[in-house]
């Protein structure tokens, strides 16, 4: 039994450390420091981990050139999840990108909001941030695209509860690079429809106006230095930017969201 117990440790000592970063330390260290407290040392690691999450942090993060993303009227993160695994944190770059496009967002389109996805962890270039590839140097971000209802109204809600998975395809005439991936082997192409964690509004579409206008915005940022966004979508808004990239079939699809890089 003890042998199983610690494989159980080490096994929420790992998901802990790949899903938050810090999560996996203070899990050890509550279960050394409160040794002999039965299940209240679970309620005291909730408690630790959130003073850590909020207060810590935030105050650390800098010293790695590295701080949260500043949520405000027209920035926010599509959940909570994402605040509280400490995976909103940027260099300071991408804060002023963000400031500049939100603002010119909800100008144009009052109400409108910038919505984010996964950015960084607060510490130590290199350590990856799951399942992405590249998350690990505070410059890059996932934002999601634009959506509206049947009726056609622009909404800032999205299709699925982690942003991910709910694709925006190829129409018939429209180059299809997802299958051109695939049949080359690269089955990961697609598997964000995995990590929807469910979908809800699934009547919500694309809405190519408001999703153009972002890119574009984007774009004229001094901050940028690259964009990924599937092929299709960028040939389906008329983008010909040199910094809008093509991300390789070894990656994931990017129709159902927009990944950027600051320099």
């Amino acid at each position: 039994m003890k042998f199983i117990r610690f494989l159980l440790h080490l096994a929420a000592t790992l998901f802990l450390t790949f899903l938050t970063q810090i999560g996996g330390i203070l899990y050890v260290f509550t279960l050394l420091y409160f040794r002999g407290k039965g299940r209240k040392k679970y309620l005291y690691f909730f408690g630790i981990y959130l003073i850590f999450t909020l207060i810590v942090v935030p105050l650390i993060a800098p010293l790695f050139g590295r701080e949260k993303i500043r949520n405000s009227e027209w920035i926010e993160a599509h959940s909570v999840f994402y605040i509280l695994a400490n995976r909103n944190y940027v260099v300071p770059e991408m804060n002023e990108l963000l400031a500049s496009v939100s603002i010119e967002l909800s100008e144009s389109y009052p109400g409108m909001r910038l919505v984010y996805l996964d950015a960084n962890f607060p510490f130590v270039d290199g350590f990856p941030l799951l399942p992405h590839l590249s998350h690990d140097n505070g410059k890059k971000l996932d934002i999601s695209l634009i959506y509206q209802t049947p009726d056609g109204e622009v909404v800032n809600t999205k299709p699925s509860f982690s942003g991910y998975g709910f694709f925006e395809p190829p129409k018939p005439s429209e180059y299809n690079q997802i299958k051109v991936c695939k049949a080359r082997g690269n089955w990961q192409y697609d598997y964000q429809k995995y990590l929807t964690f469910g979908t809800f509004h699934d009547d919500l579409t694309l809405s190519e106006k408001e999703t153009k206008f972002l890119l574009q915005s984007i774009l004229k940022q001094p901050q940028l230095r690259k964009v990924f966004i599937e092929p299709h979508l960028k040939h389906r808004f008329g983008l010909a930017h040199p910094k809008i990239r093509f991300h390789g079939c070894q990656a994931v699809r990017h129709d159902d969201h927009i990944h950027l890089q600051v320099k």
